[in-house]
């Protein structure tokens, strides 16, 4: 049976090699570690699927801002969404996410970045960001770059562009 929770010290080697099969490269878990050690990490928004003591997804969410004019607004990014290839298209990504954007509602966060596959995280309620007037820091396709706003109008009056931390520098 499938379970959901924070991660402990007794997941983080299952995130690790999850991340990295299902990147075929260490970057975003190299990512995830960086995050776990600064100061900006929250544990309860790095969430694992768990099975029968087997790791086999993970969903991160960290702080980021979106700059505006005159102050920035806090918001988080979703970042990085991975589950192992063998258990991929069997709805536990769809289940993090779920899992994930409740948990921070809960903890009153208002906004969500992601950059991603439009098609998939508009089924979640995302929406191009450039509609906000919220712009990526980076050159990226206009429907891939994308908020969502966890409680209602939590957008308003607010555009500017998203700042990431240093570390999201190396992925």
């Amino acid at each position: 049976m499938l379970s959901f929770a924070s991660e402990t010290e007794n997941t983080t080697t299952g995130i690790r090699e999850v991340v990295t099969a299902a990147f075929g490269q260490p970057s975003e878990a190299n990512l995830i570690e960086a995050i776990r050690h600064s100061p900006d990490f929250i544990p309860e928004l790095s969430i694992v699927a768990v099975e029968k003591g087997t790791v086999l997804g993970h969903i991160l969410f960290s702080p980021i801002v979106i700059e505006t004019q005159p102050e920035s607004v806090p918001a988080l990014a979703l970042a990085p969404l991975a589950v192992t290839p063998a258990r991929q298209r069997e709805g536990i990504g769809r289940q993090l996410v779920q899992v994930g954007l409740s948990k921070c509602r809960e903890l009153g966060h208002k906004i969500v970045v992601v950059l991603g596959h439009s098609d998939y995280y508009s089924s979640f309620g995302f929406q191009k960001a450039s509609l906000f007037g919220v712009q990526a820091p980076f050159s990226v396709p206009d429907e891939a770059f994308m908020v969502l706003e966890l409680q209602p109008d939590a957008l308003m009056g607010v555009s500017g562009i998203v700042r990431y931390p240093s570390y999201f520098d190396e992925v």
